[in-house]
């Protein structure tokens, strides 16, 4: 019976949601792991109401995508898309998240900004590099141009207006300034 509910869910998947981000350690076959509890918990929001429609894996309703294409992320992160009130914004730009990654409520990545010239137009977009195995506390603001190197953890509450490409740090606050530097991991995700 077990397995008759898992292909049924597996099959179920793909008729809204793209195959290649139906992959990864959030998905694996043998049972109903994350990723398929994912696909059933979110996907009559998302593409029969419509609140995220477009993107093509599942994600909260309570995350705002903007154009999912310029997004590249590596499908065993794919639990980033459910934290309540993420704003991945993504206009004219690509936005880098790197594998291992963890993103929590709340954060603002943010790729363009306003015109000041006009408010009701878009600065053009800049990319932003978040690099492997990186931390990125509640509520913070990534802002357009930015990368951060691996290892990067950024503190909650914090604004992140300048790269820290250098990675193996801690950084916090308004505007972020590195805290304290971490020694460089042993180990690294493949």
């Amino acid at each position: 019976m077990k397995r008759v509910l898992i292909f049924f869910v597996h099959c179920f998947a793909r008729l809204f949601y793209k195959r290649e981000y139906l992959s990864g350690k959030m998905f694996a076959s043998d049972h109903l792991t994350l990723g398929w509890r994912l696909v059933l918990r979110y996907w009559f929001v998302q593409k029969i109401v419509g609140v995220n429609r477009k993107v093509p894996w599942p994600c909260s309703p309570l995350v705002k995508i903007g154009q999912w294409k310029n997004i590249e992320f590596d499908n065993d992160d794919i639990d980033n898309f459910t934290s309540p009130g993420t704003y991945f914004q993504s206009i004219n730009a690509r936005l880098k998240i790197g594998k291992g990654t963890k993103i929590a409520p709340g954060v603002g990545l943010i790729t363009a900004n306003h015109s000041f010239d006009d408010l009701d137009q878009n600065a053009i977009g800049k990319d932003i590099e978040i690099g492997r195995n990186c931390w990125i506390g509640m509520n913070t603001v990534i802002l357009p141009g930015v990368i951060l190197g691996d290892h990067t953890i950024v503190g909650a509450g914090s604004i992140v207006t300048k790269s820290f490409s250098e990675g193996n740090c801690i950084i916090a606050g308004n505007p972020a300034k590195i805290v304290r530097y971490l020694d460089k991991p042993q180990r690294s995700i493949s």
